[in-house]
């Protein structure tokens, strides 16, 4: 193969009419028109004087021409890189200049706000609106229809992706073609797809779940995906009975849940649904269940390394795990301090290896050598531990361990506690700082009704379940817990918003 990972995923389409995208409008996307559309942007890049090996950067919305950059992109041997669509100009300007991009691909109403940072980096601007037309759509449309594959390999980086930076500044990710395409060869396997999937996607393509986990599987499968601008409960509610799988974050489910015209009739001819990005409450599990007769299949992945493990198709998918390491992908629980592995039940930092694995820290060199061991394990900064039947569980993020009064405490075993009781949809457990502790528990609770949960009740109850030292110090009743657009709890802005409760500002 000349470049593994679009003549694997992409060129094998080219003059076929199959669907690939179906649209809200009723529409569909084959997959030559998808090809010849990927052609034409590689043209304009090629023209512009873009080179393979060099970064392109994207913050637009979702549509069908998006995705197409990012097949113009492999095909060209262009580095993508995807920016979340919430990035203020200030972080942009960051992600251009730390990457060096080459070129900076927005939506036209950012245009004037970017257009000073491309100037100072020394990059081109072009614009994409959601509707499909922008500068860049006027320049390919006078391109011809198709583009020599630029030949690459399998260890050539494809993408960068940029953590979330909840703890400095973000890091570029440097993802290989063999890393991308391993991933998706692994997850079809192990999930069953095949050329017959209607896979409902409404997650964005900013994301590694929604780009290179759901539509590299469905284009290596050859199936079909509902292109869903986002998710829009009424309108996935209507597509359901086109699909047959969906892949989603909790908070997908969850609405689903509460809305009564999600039934088991509507989901009886779905074949999976998969959720990830964020830890699923096991009442999710159970209502889910209850519900469809189906159970969520729950995985664990991540910006470095894609997807680690999966709870199994045809086995057991237990509540509260993310399943076992996926074939080919090795997982071990270590000591931090020591980096030695520890016993099964024990609960440590946990370290993968495999094919997915990224290659490094684009121009960190120190912080890829903290974190990717030499023997080529990743620290992935995930607390966890492994159960007497390989299952592995998150228990939360190293930086979120609490150390109160030199004893470790782990949020998550506070979380179960408070899940559990009535009146609590969901919460949150983080350790500020405590004049006499160094830090000390506090519990952030979102009410499942209007009656809210009775916090003296669950003081007791968690008096009675779990260790002094565990307790929290205050329980406190927010409408929502702070998330970023992937649905996970972002827990360093409650540790900022309460810094002070328990010391004088």
């Amino acid at each position: 193969m000349t470049n593994p990972l679009y003549d694997t995923l992409f060129g094998r389409y080219a003059g076929k009419t199959t669907p690939f995208l179906h649209l809200a409008d009723g529409s569909t996307v084959t997959h030559d028109d998808f090809l010849c559309l990927a052609a034409q942007y590689a043209h304009v890049f090629r023209d512009a004087g873009i080179k393979p090996g060099d970064r392109l950067a994207v913050q637009i919305e979702k549509s069908p021409q998006a995705l197409a950059i990012y097949a113009a992109c492999v095909q060209s041997g262009i580095v993508f890189l995807p920016l979340n669509t919430a990035y203020t100009a200030t972080e942009i300007s960051y992600f251009v200049e730390n990457s060096s991009a080459k070129i900076l691909v927005c939506d036209s109403a950012n245009e004037t706000a970017l257009t000073p940072i491309t100037q100072a980096a020394g990059a081109l601007l072009e614009t994409l609106d959601a509707d499909g037309f922008g500068t860049l759509s006027a320049q390919a449309e006078t391109m011809p229809n198709s583009f020599p594959t630029v030949s690459r390999k399998q260890d050539d980086l494809a993408a960068f992706l940029y953590t979330s930076g909840t703890t400095g500044r973000s890091k570029g990710a440097m993802l290989s073609q063999q890393n991308l395409l391993s991933n998706a060869e692994t997850l079809v396997d192990y999930w069953k797809f095949t050329d017959q999937d209607v896979l409902l996607h409404a997650l964005p393509i900013f994301h590694t779940h929604g780009l290179f986990v759901a539509t590299n599987v469905t284009l290596l499968a050859g199936g079909s995906m509902i292109f869903m601008p986002r998710f829009n409960l009424d309108q996935v509610i209507e597509q359901l009975p086109h699909a047959t799988t969906m892949m989603g974050v909790p908070t997908f489910y969850t609405r689903l849940l509460g809305d009564e015209r999600f039934t088991k009739s509507l989901t009886q001819h779905m074949r999976l649904f998969i959720s990830g990005s964020a830890p699923l409450l096991a009442d999710t599990h159970i209502q889910f269940e209850d519900r469809t007769g189906l159970r969520i299949l729950e995985r664990y992945g991540m910006t470095e390394t894609n997807m680690n493990t999966s709870n199994p198709y045809g086995g057991e998918r237990r509540a509260g795990t993310v399943g076992l390491p996926l074939p080919g992908v090795e997982l071990k629980i270590t000591d931090a301090a020591t980096g030695d592995t520890l016993p099964d039940g024990e609960i440590g930092q946990i370290e993968v290896r495999g094919p997915n694995v990224f290659q490094g820290y684009w121009q960190m060199p120190g912080k890829t050598a903290e974190e990717l061991r030499a023997d080529g394990f990743f620290i992935t900064g995930d607390l966890g531990v492994i159960d007497k039947d390989g299952y592995v569980q998150i228990v939360g993020r190293n930086k979120d361990l609490i150390i109160s009064g030199g004893y470790n405490i782990y949020p998550k075993e506070v979380e179960l506690v408070l899940d559990d009781q009535p009146g609590v949809l969901e919460s949150a457990v983080v350790g500020v700082p405590h004049p006499d502790f160094g830090e000390t528990v506090v519990g952030f609770l979102v009410a499942s009704d209007e009656a809210g949960p009775d916090l003296d009740a669950i003081s007791k109850t968690v008096g009675d379940s779990l260790a002094r030292f565990k307790h929290p110090k205050k329980l406190i009743v927010l409408p929502e817990l702070p998330r970023n657009t992937m649905g996970k709890v972002q827990k360093n802005l409650l540790r900022k918003d309460y810094a002070q409760l328990f010391t004088k500002p």
